[in-house]
């Protein structure tokens, strides 16, 4: 250690907050939070026998150290997760699907309430059940619900303008609300059931439905009473498939975690009102640093992302910040929460049960590393690679009749999807349909770009045959690149066969490898070959949806500037506000005024509906703006990456 990070150590102060590990390019490695950051970080260098891989090459890695004060440790665990989830540090524990468990929401506030899907709670006065680990749970769920207790399920805009009932009133699942008038108490009654029914209260729901029941067939309402003896039996079949974790019937979260090395998987397991309702596993790599560092930092985060926080969270091991994480998750939920580390009783088996799930998910994960590894090595046997393809990247072009042309990159890490990599690209040096130049516009791009970053990967893979191939070998050598792979493959394709009597016939998938004539065909449904035919379709996909999105724009563009008074600045504006020419049609003036302003809000809405205006328009030209509005699709494809550069 030199002398300047030495000094620094013994200037360190001793008060809360959180500390900064630099290496020696400067780059945030670890970022940790302290009660007393004197001691904790001189603890790094003094600890005897600590064998953590990351401790023993500190004095190598390690560059700075930068301190930040805090006045209290729950201030400190606020500034750690800002931190973390800014500067991404190699060393922290990392959630980096932001994706959240499907929940259930009840709306009590409703004239007539539904159940949603959702993946965010809200302080909005709403019932949330959940989370649920599985589409197929949630599925199971809302099946029983939909088939017994008929709520509604369109959406508040269907329920205001419907005009005659859906299918699932005429097959005996909605009261249909949204036409006929159905008694806000009899509604309520079935709202009621629902939230017992979610909530595991067998008792008081499989009572009220059998005095409903008995009450029917006393009134001769049979037809009534046998519908409610059917919804009876499968409401007690789903509570005794619910094995009741706890007699306290509280919502709680159990967390526990599986080491193995600096591999770290934790688990959580959930019991919403003394039952087992699921759980789900989180592994983490390279998390060298130690156990009850990680785990409330872990437990920081997730809860951060804005999931269902329980009365009481349970943690195999006590913490030093655990009164301050408490004090934070009871001022998210709005009411006291419990952090508890149990020794004995229901609760620590339940902390026991958390773990055997995280050492068996542990394992699942361990054959399914082993089995990846077997395969990536058999594929760089059968491709002749040079190097093992843990990072693949592969490359489809797209265009409609010539037009629209753009380009899709897909990759996956260790044989997974790698969602993080993908990449849109408009083609920007061709006015005119040419998928060879285009596949070497978009590798020049992407390895010129990896060039920059210091990141590429270990194979290209391009979706073509031999001029596909040849394009992106000469992006490879145009830019000197070297140390990367690179194949095509070719789809399969229907043979000519000359015997009528015969079935057509097809080709096998075809690998081209730079340097051989012949193509390589892997063995049909081989592990090999899915690897790659999957990257293959999912690249197809991206790219259609992303092409398929860009005419859309370009429609919805195209009739946006027919409107007068629209020019590029209001079309941008009405493009952000609504999204679709439909939804600009369907606005009302009032909508239009405060995007456009009143007197140009007037123009486009008469433009829109044929109302007689101060401009009077052409005709053919307002029928023209109405009929390309009708091809706008106001579905948009969300959630894609953002267009490379």
């Amino acid at each position: 250690m030199d002398a300047t990070l030495q000094a620094k150590l013994e200037a360190l102060p001793t008060e809360p907050g959180v500390y900064l590990m630099k290496d020696r390019r400067g780059e945030i490695v670890y970022v940790g939070k302290a009660i007393n950051l004197r001691n904790r970080v001189r603890s790094y260098f003094t600890r005897t026998g600590d064998t953590r891989f990351f401790v023993s090459l500190l004095d190598q890695v390690l560059g700075d150290i930068e301190t930040v004060l805090v006045h209290n440790e729950k201030e400190a665990l606020l500034l750690e997760n800002e931190l973390i989830k800014k500067h991404k540090p190699r060393f922290n524990v990392l959630l980096k699907d932001d994706k959240q468990f499907i929940s259930l929401r009840l709306d009590k506030h409703q004239a007539y309430p539904r159940l949603e899907v959702v993946r965010r709670y809200q302080k909005d006065g709403a019932r949330y059940f959940g989370p649920y680990s599985s589409a197929s749970a949630i599925r199971e769920t809302l099946r029983i619900i939909n088939r017994y207790f008929h709520l509604r399920t369109c959406t508040d805009h269907v329920l205001a303008n419907r005009k005659r009932p859906c299918l699932l009133h005429q097959i005996g699942r909605c009261p249909a609300p949204c036409v006929y008038e159905v008694p806000s108490e009899e509604y309520r009654k079935s709202v009621d059931e629902v939230a017992l029914f979610l909530e595991g209260k067998a008792s008081e729901l499989v009572d009220g439905l059998r005095g409903r029941m008995k009450q029917a067939a006393g009134e001769l309402r049979f037809e009534e009473a046998a519908r409610i003896r059917d919804q009876l039996l499968a409401i007690e079949r789903s509570l005794e498939r619910q094995k009741v974790a706890t007699s306290d019937f509280k919502d709680q979260d159990v967390f526990a975690f599986h080491r193995e090395g600096e591999r770290l998987l934790v688990y959580v397991l959930y019991v919403r009102q003394g039952r087992l309702n699921g759980g789900q596993a989180f592994p983490l790599g390279s998390q060298e640093f130690p156990d009850e560092e990680l785990l409330p930092s872990f437990v920081n985060l997730y809860y951060d992302q804005g999931n269902f926080v329980p009365e009481e969270v349970l943690l195999p091991l006590d913490t030093e910040d655990r009164e301050a994480l408490e004090s934070l998750l009871s001022e998210r939920k709005g009411e006291k929460v419990r952090v508890v580390v149990p020794k004995r009783g229901e609760k620590h088996d339940l902390v026991l049960m958390a773990r055997k799930n995280a050492e068996q998910a542990a394992l699942e994960r361990r054959r399914t590393r082993d089995e990846t590894e077997l395969v990536l090595r058999r594929l760089r046997e059968r491709l002749h690679l040079r190097n093992l393809p843990r990072r693949i990247e592969c490359f489809d072009i797209s265009h409609f009749q010539g037009a629209s042309i753009v380009a899709s990159q897909v990759a996956a890490t260790d044989g997974e999807l790698d969602k993080t990599r993908y990449r849109r690209y408009r083609i920007k040096t061709l006015a005119q349909q040419d998928d060879f130049a285009s596949m070497h516009e978009v590798i020049s791009r992407r390895l010129r770009r990896g060039q920059e970053e210091g990141e590429l990967p270990d194979l290209l893979v391009i979706d073509g045959g031999k001029g596909q191939l040849a394009s992106a070998l000469a992006a490879v050598k145009d830019l000197e690149v070297e140390g990367v792979d690179v194949v095509s493959l070719a789809k399969s394709r229907d043979l000519e066969v000359h015997d009528r009597d015969e079935e057509s016939a097809r080709s096998p998938e075809r690998v081209f490898i730079p340097g051989r004539k012949e193509p390589i065909v892997l063995r049909q449904n081989s592990a090999e070959l899915y690897l790659l035919t999957r990257l293959r379709d999912e690249a197809h996909r991206f790219a259609i949806t992303f092409q398929q999105k860009s005419m859309r724009r370009g429609t919805l563009r195209s009739a946006l500037e027919d409107l007068p008074g629209v020019g590029e600045v209001r079309r941008k504006l009405l493009l952000r506000r609504f999204g679709s020419f439909k939804r600009v049609r369907e606005a009302g003036i009032e909508e239009l005024t405060e995007v456009l302003g009143p007197t140009v809000a007037e123009r486009v809405h008469a433009a829109l509906h044929g109302h007689p205006a101060d401009d009077p328009e052409d005709p053919v030209r307002e029928s023209s703006l109405l009929d390309a509005g009708a091809l706008v699709d106001e579905k948009s494809n969300e959630g894609s990456p953002p267009d490379s550069p």
